[in-house]
């Protein structure tokens, strides 16, 4: 055990960790040992002997009254006064006296099974460590480098030393990726597995369009637009609502960008996924109007706006339905998962004035009439 602090800092500088926190992994390990070797029913401390950097097993007795029944009970952790005067008169009740307990006096198996507890607490260390980082990284994007790529594709990234996880489930229908290739991912779910921390990485959350949008957006990555909500069809389409918390800072120009140079950009990064950006607003009404867009919508009107149910209905022109549903329904479906309310859409078909329609008729009868005419003339010839 000679110079221990010495191969303390030398493990903490290769695992990465604060030499304070093997110190305290040492310390546990020794007394848990100590406990085995020498007794469980002692009190053991261990100190620091910094001059000579090494460590030293103390056994702690505590001096008590001559009628306190533990110097009978616990004899090995207490001692009356009267007895420890016997050894020094500079004692008071409440002291503690201490005995030094040899370190070379562990058998082998012992001092084995010092070192083989002190390699599980440190790793077990590292990944509490590890864990409680990367349970601060929920939901924020990180980066990694593809290591693997199983039967089921689900693709292994490695990240900090972890081997994190993207299931097929969460990656955008139809990218690909290969070995060495560096991704960019939400972390979604953390937590211990028998084979150490598992990490599940996602690229399907509408976490991820938010976190791309802050990268390519300074205004919304300093807080003057706000990205108030996403929704997404991964690979497909999204729809972000926006607002600035500045009057001269157009939030949708801001962040679709010159020439759609900003939106394009997050476009890519999610395998070209269009991006459509409205703004947000506190009514209803409006927001819902407006997340429909492109279609042009004539009334909205609230059925119901409580926490269980979110119910609107929409007026519509026949020739806005189409855009309002948009191909396979894409449309609709954002709209409601952006707003929250179930939108059921009322068609309004478009009446034709009166003039159109005796236009239309007196035309008709035109047509007739030439008809008869020309059946005539077939006779008369």
């Amino acid at each position: 055990m000679e110079k221990i602090v010495d191969i303390i800092e030398l493990i903490a500088c290769e695992k990465g960790l604060e030499p304070q926190v093997v110190s305290q992994v040492v310390k546990d390990t020794i007394i848990k040992v100590a406990k085995k070797q020498f007794g469980e029913e002692l009190n053991y401390i261990v100190e620091e002997d910094e001059k000579n950097r090494t460590f030293k097993l103390i056994h702690s007795v505590i001096v008590c009254g001559d009628d306190d029944e533990r110097a009978t009970n616990e004899p090995q952790n207490f001692i009356t006064l009267s007895h420890a005067k016997e050894a020094s008169n500079d004692v008071n009740i409440g002291d503690e006296i201490h005995h030094e307990i040899s370190l070379e006096n562990m058998s082998r198996n012992a001092v084995n099974m010092l070192f083989l507890d002190l390699e599980f607490h440190i790793q077990r260390t590292i990944e509490n460590q590890l864990f409680a980082q990367f349970k601060e990284m929920l939901g924020k994007l990180v980066s990694g480098q593809v290591i693997a790529i199983d039967e089921q594709e689900n693709t292994y990234v490695e990240i900090q030393d972890i081997r994190a996880v993207l299931p097929l489930k969460n990656r955008i229908k139809g990218e690909k990726f290969k070995v060495n290739d560096t991704i960019s991912c939400i972390v979604k779910h953390v937590r211990f597995h028998r084979d150490g921390i598992y990490v599940e990485l996602s690229r399907t959350t509408p976490k991820m369009l938010e976190a791309l949008l802050e990268q390519e957006v300074p205004e919304i990555k300093d807080g003057e637009v706000i990205v108030q909500k996403c929704a997404r069809i991964p690979g497909d389409r999204a729809k972000v609502a926006l607002y600035s918390t500045s009057p001269r800072i157009d939030p949708i120009g801001s962040s679709v960008g010159t020439k759609g140079v900003r939106i394009n950009a997050v476009s890519r990064r999610l395998n070209g996924e269009n991006i459509d950006c409205i703004e947000y607003s506190a009514i209803p009404e409006i927001f819902i109007s407006k997340a429909l867009a492109p279609a042009q919508i004539i009334a909205v009107k609230i059925l119901s706006n409580t926490e269980e149910e979110k119910k609107a209905q929409v007026s519509i022109m026949s020739d806005q339905k189409s855009k309002a549903i948009g191909k396979n329904g894409v449309n609709i479906r954002l709209a409601c998962m952006l707003t929250g309310f179930e939108i059921e859409l009322v068609e309004i078909i478009k009446e034709k004035p009166a003039e159109e329609d005796n236009q239309e008729n007196s035309e008709n009868t035109k047509e007739t009439k030439v008809g008869i005419d020309a059946l005539e003339s077939l006779f008369k010839a």
